[in-house]
């Protein structure tokens, strides 16, 4: 009687995952401590005074740490349930069959968002204790409450990988649930994510094609991160090669009418996990498109001191152009008060109708400001609701005879300090390593829940 031993399926060769990463590479990563120094310089002297003067975080909600300036790059993993980002992230990091791999199935199974970071040994770490380390760049989720920390994860894993780059596994999207369910702002957790991550994959599988409302609200805000977002349609060799074909392009419709821009985003079809492709399907085919994807992910990783540094050049304009427009509120207002004026009918009737008073018009008429980088002008009704017009100086009076003035500090950032020290990255250039004595980089983060 002959027993058939049931054959494990076999597993994929690495070798080109580790060759293109650059694991097998002992020549230690390159030092950009001297760029940052002068980078957290330059935030805390020439951009951080105006950005605290002006409350640009109560307009936007965006504050930048020191955790955040010096933060490796952060690669985002987005989509519907089941699949394949934890999968995905076990295959990047060789994590299948060791006690690291993340947790995978066919039922809804990540129900938190989950960093992945490096560490000495494997060490998984509470959200609430994260949060509470300002050393590094989570300390803002505080905002989201006891509910959200409950749902926040880390895990510290030794692997040469993350010594380059973080990587965030998020809940998969279930459209036939409410958001209410959750029990914490899910889209407001998603966009802070968004808004820092350097690559964002937005995962599907053939199966999970549709798109509803919570997808569609995911892909508004995207908008504006377009040149970050890559699609992966994943379990691609589980697909004759006619059906494939109908897959991909049943994809683009239903993606179509969420991506706004002239040039559609990248798309990789691939499959990614450790189990060899299945038999007869396009091996090369998916084979070219991962080594892709692994180029373009160390691109980000080669690019992350750029990306830094404009990303922080990007906030300083945003700031610039906030201070100027609260300014001109505040200008507008003096000029219409009288003796006999009530001060909050004369402000109000400026907030409600600005264009009356041609304060944004101004703002384009007297300075280099794009119209297309001006913010919302309904936010300013919100803002000012809560900050009182008259708790502001104007921008004339925010000089000092040893410090300088705000604004001007922050346009020679913007337009030589910034330029300046991208420039010297490029160039091959190591910035001299400066003390935090001397640059004023502000006091050594710490942890609130480590003991002395």
């Amino acid at each position: 009687e002959e027993v058939e031993d049931a054959s494990e399926p076999t597993k994929r060769d690495r070798s080109h995952l580790e060759s293109t990463l650059k694991l097998n590479e002992d020549k230690p990563a390159d030092d950009f401590s001297g760029a940052l120094q002068r980078l957290r310089k330059i935030y805390h002297s020439s951009i951080k005074p105006l950005e605290q003067s002006y409350r640009y975080n109560e307009l936007r909600q965006h504050e930048i740490t020191d955790g955040e300036i010096t933060s490796k790059p952060m690669v985002l993993f987005l989509g519907p349930w089941s699949v394949g980002k934890s999968s995905m992230i076990n295959y990047l990091l060789g994590l299948d069959d060791t006690p690291y791999q993340l947790y995978t199935g066919a039922e809804p199974t990540t129900s938190e968002f989950t960093v992945i970071m490096h560490g000495p040994k494997l060490k998984t770490i509470e959200g609430i204790v994260m949060a509470a380390d300002s050393a590094r760049s989570f300390s803002p989720l505080e905002k989201f409450g006891q509910n959200f920390l409950e749902k926040l994860i880390g895990i510290e894993v030794p692997h040469k990988l993350l010594e380059r780059v973080t990587f965030v596994d998020t809940p998969g999207i279930i459209e036939n649930r409410k958001q209410q369910e959750r029990g914490y702002p899910f889209n407001d957790v998603c966009q802070w994510f968004i808004d820092r991550a350097d690559l964002i994959f937005v995962v599907f599988d053939p199966t999970k094609l549709d798109v509803g409302l919570e997808l569609e609200m995911l892909f508004r805000q995207l908008k504006g991160r377009e040149s970050q977002i890559r699609i992966i349609l994943n379990k691609a060799d589980s697909l004759a090669t006619q059906e494939l074909m109908r897959v991909y392009g049943a994809l683009f419709w239903s993606l179509a009418p969420l991506i706004n821009v002239t040039e559609p985003p990248r798309v990789y079809v691939s499959s990614f996990w450790p189990q060899d492709y299945h038999p007869d399907t396009h091996k090369d085919l998916f084979l070219k498109e991962e080594i892709s994807l692994l180029e373009d992910l160390n691109q980000v990783i080669e690019n992350r001191m750029e990306n830094k540094i404009a990303f922080i050049r990007q906030h300083a304009i945003r700031v610039r152009i906030h201070a100027l427009l609260v300014d001109r509120y505040l200008q507008t207002y003096k000029d219409k008060m009288t003796f006999f004026s009530d001060g909050e009918l004369v402000f109000r009737d400026i907030v409600e109708d600005p264009d009356k008073f041609f304060i944004f018009k101004s703002i384009l008429a007297k300075t280099n400001v794009s119209k297309f980088d001006l913010p919302n002008r309904e936010a300013y009704k919100d803002f000012f609701g809560i900050n009182p017009i008259t708790s502001f100086k104007l921008l004339s009076q925010q000089c000092s005879y040893m410090g300088g003035c705000f604004l001007e500090k922050i346009e020679k950032a913007i337009t030589r300090e910034l330029p300046d020290l991208l420039g010297s990255i490029g160039l091959g250039k190591k910035p001299n390593v400066l003390s935090c004595d001397i640059t004023g980089c502000g006091e050594t983060p710490k942890n609130r829940y480590r003991k002395p």
